[in-house]
């Protein structure tokens, strides 16, 4: 088993595993797109250290169950810092690990659709945890633009219903973003693509990700027991930090393109 590199030779020794690496499988999280001025969730600064409430909002029973819950959460959409956010440096370094033929697949905890803005291949991304530009009926399924149920929002509706088709009315069934909160199952599709990934990489690259949200999280020590060497480069420490081979605290936005260079 490998040992974990000294702190002094973790960049160059993590550009040397990316060099000879077949199958690289990049897991990110929040802390990619903090530098792209979209906060993250548990870190000092983050959305629920310091709003308790933004959290309780991101509980799927919670939010079917309670209106005023739904209203909170459209304003937080049409308030998102996501719609102006801009990719960052760390983005765009994966983008040149794809050009370079070095990444496989690219699993991310985010929403904020970054990562295909700053050019990665949607065919090589597994949204895990949906996406914001979407949303979603909970009654009969209808997926709709982000922005087309916004602007209803911002003429008044403070909880949109879906507007899809029912017989000779619409469905009026509760909407909300095609993300998965808590309590909601992961999309078993993109689940068994995401672990078949991580199962057959040689290299997993954690970006970013507190590591504690599952089973997300769980695609780390996975391919670690498969095999694959595992770095973590993240601002805080995280449970898999004594299994991984690499730990990266510097900035993201700086890490990211000295390792994949």
């Amino acid at each position: 088993m490998l040992r974990p590199v000294e702190h002094a030779d973790q960049i160059e020794a993590v550009k040397g595993w990316i060099d000879t690496a077949q199958r690289v499988v990049v897991l990110t999280g929040a802390g990619i797109s903090t530098d792209s001025g979209i906060p993250d969730f548990r870190g000092p600064q983050g959305v629920w250290t310091k709003n308790p409430g933004a959290e309780r909002r991101a509980s799927i029973h919670n939010y079917l169950q309670d209106p005023e819950v739904r209203r909170r959460s459209w304003q937080d959409r049409l308030d998102s810092t996501a719609w102006k956010a801009e990719p960052n440096a760390g983005h765009r370094a994966l983008v040149v690990l794809e050009r370079r033929g070095k990444l496989h697949t690219l699993i991310t905890q985010n929403i904020d659709g970054l990562h295909q803005r700053a050019g990665t291949d949607p065919e090589r991304m597994v949204e895990i945890h949906g996406t914001i530009h979407w949303t979603v009926c909970m009654s009969c399924g209808d997926r709709r633009p982000m922005p087309e149920v916004l602007e209803r929002v911002k003429a008044g509706e403070p909880d949109p219903a879906c507007l899809a088709p029912s017989g000779a009315t619409s469905c009026g069934g509760i909407l909300k973003s095609a993300t998965i909160s808590f309590g909601q199952s992961l999309v078993p599709e993109d689940l068994a693509r995401a672990e078949l990934a991580a199962s057959r990489c040689d290299l997993l690259l954690a970006v970013g990700s507190s590591l504690t949200v599952f089973p997300a999280a769980a695609l780390a020590p996975l391919a670690r027991q498969s095999g694959a060497r595992l770095v973590i480069v993240n601002g805080e420490p995280t449970p898999y930090d004594d299994a991984a081979n690499a730990v990266l605290r510097a900035p993201i936005s700086e890490v990211l393109p000295a390792i994949v260079g």
